[in-house]
Order: structure tokens, then sequence, then C-alpha cells
């Protein structure tokens, strides 16, 4: 288990493999982002993207599963997050791509007013399979410290 103490700045992580398939970039879109160049070939060709894309938001969910899955494989006490700052769709998500994330921690900062949490601030990216950084974000991350020894 990884705890607040076991996290230091500029520890990095590289993790994740999620293949982006057509259905699901059509099933999101219906249900989340129904913007036409999410939904049609036609119509993507018209736009910058020129062929189907993946929604920005659907792509924060794949990193989302891909960092859950990360967390499943090497627990820590994860107790949430308080929020990301800036976010940026920095490339188009194509049916066909494959994703991976990286993380870097920029700041640990135990709670001043709950002693039994922190705070970890990391720089989280997603790049495609070209390597080319497709969404960066900064997390903040809450995380639970070490127990005391009750022994």
């Amino acid at each position: 288990m990884l705890y607040l103490e076991d996290i230091s700045v500029g520890m990095k992580r590289s993790f994740g493999r999620y293949e982006v398939t057509r259905e699901e970039v059509l099933d999101f879109a219906r249900k989340y982002d129904p913007q036409p160049f999410h939904l049609s070939d036609e119509a993507a060709a018209q736009t910058h993207f020129k062929r189907l894309a993946a929604s920005g938001w659907h792509t924060c969910s794949m990193t989302m599963a891909m960092f859950v899955a990360e967390m499943e494989a090497n627990p820590q006490a994860s107790l949430g997050a308080a929020g990301i700052d800036e976010l940026r769709w920095l490339r188009p998500v194509y049916p066909g791509d494959v994703l991976r994330c990286e993380t870097e921690v920029l700041e640990v900062t135990p709670s001043r007013s709950r002693p039994e949490m922190g705070s970890v601030r990391s720089q989280m990216r997603t790049f495609n399979q070209n390597d080319e950084q497709v969404l960066g974000f900064v997390s903040i991350g809450l995380i639970g410290r070490r127990p005391a020894d009750r022994s």
C-alpha cells in the first residue's frame, strides 16, 4: 500500500494500454457528446478532425479507466480527488488509437486540518501509439497517511 509518506516530488509512473474502438467512440458520443464529428464520418470529414474522432470527455474517461486499473495493480491509500486543473485536449483521438499514460508528482502536501491525509498534485499525460500527447491535466488527489503503529 502506498501512503502519502511514500510519495515524493518528481516520482514518475508509466502505465496503461487502451485500444480505442469505433463502437465505443460512437456509443459514448450518442450518450454524452452527440456532436456530429463524434457521430458521423461525413460530418467529421468537414472539420479539422478529417475523420471520426472521440470526444475529449471520452478521452478523459479512458484515461481514468487506465488510472483506476493502475491503482488496483499498485494499491495506494486513495481517498478520491479534489479536482483537476489545466485540462487540455492536445490532439484528436481516433478509433484504432492505442493510449497509455504517464504521471509525474508535482507537489505533496500534508493536510493541516486533517492529519490522517494529504494531497498530491500530479501532471497526467495521455499519449497515443505514436507517442504524441493527446491529453494533459494536473490532478489533485487525496491520499491517506500511513497509520500510526499501534503495537
